[in-house]
């Protein structure tokens, strides 16, 4: 297939609007995933209004770099990867050694999409309080590209 036919099967861009408080961080990896497989052949612009937090930092900046664009007043949280468990011992050591490689992969992918150096994030991560920016923090960052 030469570049004019895979410029012409090339779809409309995906408009994707996001206001959102976060989830579940299997939820936002497999979201992310199929953003990444649909972009090969379709541009997915992320429109970040009113709240960008938690697991929808990823996704706002998983957007097609040029196209990730955020509201004025819109708030971006980030914050260490949350969870919780009960069992035996040997069962939470799992988990937490799960937890953990969860946390290195959302700092891997973020570093990726953004500006941002994997020493920074960590240090923004390791105050073990929420992290807020502003639109502005969050193009300086690479996290958006353009205010709207």
């Amino acid at each position: 297939m030469n570049k004019a036919e895979k410029d012409e099967k090339r779809k409309k861009d995906i408009e994707f609007y996001l206001s959102t408080y976060g989830g579940s961080a299997d939820d936002m990896f497999a979201l992310y995933d199929m953003m990444k497989l649909i972009e090969k052949d379709t541009d997915i612009s992320v429109i970040g209004m009113g709240k960008v937090m938690s697991a929808g930092v990823l996704i706002l900046a998983g957007g097609t770099h040029g196209k990730r664009k955020i509201g004025r007043n819109c708030r971006v949280m980030l914050h260490s990867v949350i969870a919780g468990n009960q069992g035996s011992l040997h069962n939470l050591m799992n988990e937490m050694e799960a937890i953990q490689d969860l946390q290195e992969m959302y700092i891997d992918r973020l570093v990726e999409e953004t500006k941002l150096t994997k020493k920074q994030l960590k240090k923004m991560l390791e105050q073990k309080v929420n992290i807020y920016l502003s639109a502005e923090q969050a193009v300086e960052y690479g996290i958006a590209d353009e205010i709207i």
